[in-house]
């Protein structure tokens, strides 16, 4: 194919999948018949900074957003993937060369985690301890701590985002992700899935590279 026929792996920044403008890629290739699936980008430093202010941005009002409406997000999270898992499993199959079985498994171990985010209510819960000295009571709060990130690698290409960015998000951070540049396909359809769910724009951005990106 010609690069002009392969199409291209898109960065998603505050919510829009966009066309990087970086001058760097790589070609995504069925290890099984060397075939060019598509073309990845490498970010600039312009995308990977827009990727995390958006992030940033994001964050003041999805840190205020109630425990339960983040965790709904994930129960329909969890229903599209069972939905989808078969089309995952093929495209992972094609991009990184696993038999369909270990595929499937590898979004299957995923799914249990994003099955946790969609029951982390009680997780979430500070305590409380009365009279711990004279007249001292302590208590604890847990809070999202701000924009988090996930450098996954070309192993498991499903179900090491999907360790990842579920329980930042739904413990009410916001997440920039860096897939792995050789297989990038079956994390980008996930992502889409996600957005589908309901994560707001700004809440999980996407940006591919290299080393620099790292």
């Amino acid at each position: 194919m010609t690069s002009s026929s392969v199409p291209s792996v898109k960065l998603l920044i505050n919510g829009e999948f966009v066309e990087s403008k970086s001058q760097q890629w790589r070609d995504v290739v069925n290890p099984a018949t060397q075939e060019v699936l598509a073309r990845v980008p490498f970010a600039t430093q312009d995308e990977m900074n827009a990727a995390v202010a958006a992030a940033q941005d994001a964050f003041k009002t999805w840190r205020k957003t109630p425990i339960g409406a983040r965790a709904r997000i994930f129960l329909k999270y969890q229903q599209l993937i069972r939905e989808n898992i078969k089309e995952l499993a093929a495209l992972l199959t094609a991009e990184q060369g696993k038999t369909l079985p270990d595929a499937e498994g590898d979004v299957f171990r995923g799914l249990e985690v994003v099955e946790h985010a969609a029951n982390i209510g009680t997780l979430q819960m500070g305590e409380l301890a009365n009279n711990v000295a004279n007249g001292v009571d302590t208590y604890t709060l847990l809070q999202p701590i701000g924009v988090c990130a996930g450098i996954t690698p070309f192993n498991f290409p499903a179900m090491i985002p999907l360790w990842m960015f579920p329980m930042a998000i739904a413990c009410g951070n916001t997440f920039v992700l860096k897939p792995s540049e050789q297989d990038p396909l079956v994390t980008m359809r996930l992502v889409e899935l996600a957005l589908e769910a309901g994560i707001p724009k700004g809440v999980l951005n996407v940006i591919h590279g290299g080393v620099d990106a790292v």
